[in-house]
């Protein structure tokens, strides 16, 4: 699994952000390989109605972490993305 930072354009006025404004995203994708997860984060943010999509950071995720039970307990965007394949967040710093 892989966990990127994403910003990406908005088509429309959402949360806050107007249209046009670049919006900050943190993404899950359950996919092995990076290139094919890359991918997959783009698709997912234009199927969602955004666009000029661009990837600023990448993780990969480690097997241990997503076994832990008790770790995916507490995490879940991590949950939804091992439930579902993938997780999409609007990014809120504090």
């Amino acid at each position: 699994m892989y966990v990127f930072s994403v910003n990406a354009k908005t088509k429309r006025d959402i949360d806050g952000f107007a249209a046009d404004s670049e919006v900050p995203f943190i993404i899950y994708i359950n996919f092995k390989d990076l290139f094919g997860a890359e991918q997959l984060c783009k698709l997912y943010l234009i199927k969602e109605g955004f666009y000029d999509v661009e990837i600023g950071n990448r993780k990969l995720i480690g097997e241990k972490y997503l076994k832990n039970k008790k770790l995916v307990a507490h995490d879940k965007p991590l949950r939804e993305a091992l439930d579902s394949g993938y997780t999409i967040q609007l990014f809120e710093s504090h």
